[in-house]
């Protein structure tokens, strides 16, 4: 997989990485910043793209989403 393609990633993992996108977006962050920080984080929660084989029934990580929301509470 060539840096930046983002063919291996599910539909789900699109659709989390363009939501987490488009909220530091409405934060006033850049296109490319927000870009930067939402695939970052699915790579956290996931791992990476899509597995298949030996070790896929590997669970994802909920840590981002815990975080973020004692953040965003204390405002």
């Amino acid at each position: 997989m060539a840096q930046g393609d983002k063919s291996k990633y599910s539909g789900k993992q699109k659709r989390m990485a363009e939501h987490i996108e488009q909220g530091y977006k409405k934060q006033g962050a850049s296109d490319k910043k927000a870009e930067r920080v939402a695939w970052a984080t699915v790579n956290k929660e996931y791992g990476g793209g899509t597995r298949g084989g030996s070790g896929s029934s590997k669970k994802r990580s909920h840590e981002s989403e815990r975080k973020g929301g004692r953040k965003g509470g204390k405002k």
